[in-house]
């Protein structure tokens, strides 16, 4: 039988490092083993393991919006990956992908932490669609408002993830051998590996092989995050579907042509520009609900790509195009020391590895 999975990337250098970030995504798993720099963290060593089964059957991905997650394969792959990595550390962080949390902003008066903590666990009660003994809780106050009567007001970022999916995840790094140290929601790494401490309004298009995350981002802080399933593999299916040709070289001509739109290029373009369109929709909807929910929100002042969707061929001028915003690829490894030798790849690696830098930058300042 045919492996259908192949690394893309692995590299290993001489340091020693002292924790892993492991993103596992829904057709793909990424692992960044970081150590201390001179003046950064210091990327020690990194693997990239993707999968092309999605594309011939939809039920091959690792891991679905329904929560499903095939915790045997992801075992086998993480397993499969490690070995080629031969990582010097055992200690981890990883993410969770956002569908499996349920988020929500909640208006609140003024209060201490105290009594915050225990509205927060009433007003969960009402919010989250499980029981609260099913769950997981955690919260971020993400705005401060006077309401026009001269009350003061906070604005509570409410975050529930079911206990049976950490659950899941801690076994699957259990079985791995690994020291999982942390669960992280994947819109909090990328926010902290994308923006940091920078002040700028930003927008967030973290494009994945089956959903888009939108990530409405203001002075460092994660306020708002939706999703949409137009994704990379829709722009793949359409081709497919158009010229009749199989999803596997559907992908090829995708990743080799883009969205240029002109010469050989144009018409491949006109079959994808719609899907991408459908993600823009979705982004002008996400913004207004932001600025609906937010008091006194600021519009995005720019837009920041991120995930393998990110790498396609003329999507960044498109969306700035389109949103009429200036808009940037991803680029986490500026806040990392890495060795020479992986310079060309970085381009590319970027906005890949966004989540996995993001989880390892929790400790490291």
């Amino acid at each position: 039988m045919t492996n259908p999975f192949a690394f893309l990337h692995a590299f290993r250098s001489k340091l020693s490092g002292s924790y892993l970030g492991v993103d596992i995504g829904t057709t793909s798993i990424k692992v960044v083993q970081v150590g201390t720099g001179k003046q950064l963290p210091q990327i020690v060593n990194y693997g990239i393991l993707e999968s092309s089964s999605h594309l011939l059957r939809a039920n091959k991905a690792f891991q679905t919006s329904s929560l499903k997650i095939f915790e045997a394969e992801v075992v086998e792959l993480l397993h499969m990956l490690l070995r080629e990595m031969k990582p010097s550390t055992r200690l981890t962080y990883a993410s969770l992908p956002s569908f499996t949390a349920f988020t929500t902003v909640v208006d609140l008066p003024q209060m201490s932490p105290g009594e915050l903590d225990k509205a927060m666990r009433f007003q969960a009660r009402e919010f989250v669609p499980l029981p609260l003994s099913e769950v997981t809780l955690e919260w971020i106050k993400v705005n401060e408002y006077m309401d026009d009567k001269g009350f003061a007001h906070q604005q509570v970022l409410l975050i529930s993830v079911p206990r049976e999916q950490v659950n899941r995840y801690k076994q699957i790094f259990k079985d791995v051998g690994l020291e999982l140290q942390a669960l992280e929601i994947e819109n909090l790494s990328v926010t902290r590996a994308l923006v940091g401490s920078d002040q700028t309004p930003t927008l967030i298009l973290d494009i994945g092989s089956r959903s888009t995350n939108m990530l409405f981002v203001d002075r460092g802080q994660l306020l708002f995050a939706t999703q949409s399933d137009f994704a990379a593999a829709s722009l793949t299916q359409a081709l497919a579907s158009s010229l009749n040709i199989n999803p596997l070289r559907a992908e090829e001509l995708k990743r080799e042509r883009g969205i240029m739109g002109s010469g050989p290029s144009f018409e491949l373009s006109t079959i994808m520009l719609p899907f991408l369109d459908a993600i823009l929709n979705e982004v002008k909807k996400a913004q207004f609900s932001y600025q609906g929910q937010l008091i006194g929100a600021r519009k995005p002042e720019r837009v920041i790509l991120s995930g393998g969707g990110a790498n396609l061929l003329g999507i960044q001028r498109y969306i700035q195009d389109q949103l009429g915003l200036p808009t940037v690829k991803a680029v986490p490894f500026t806040r990392f020391q890495y060795p020479t030798a992986i310079e060309p790849l970085v381009p590319e690696l970027n906005a890949q590895l966004t989540v996995a830098m993001g989880l390892v930058l929790r400790d490291s300042g």
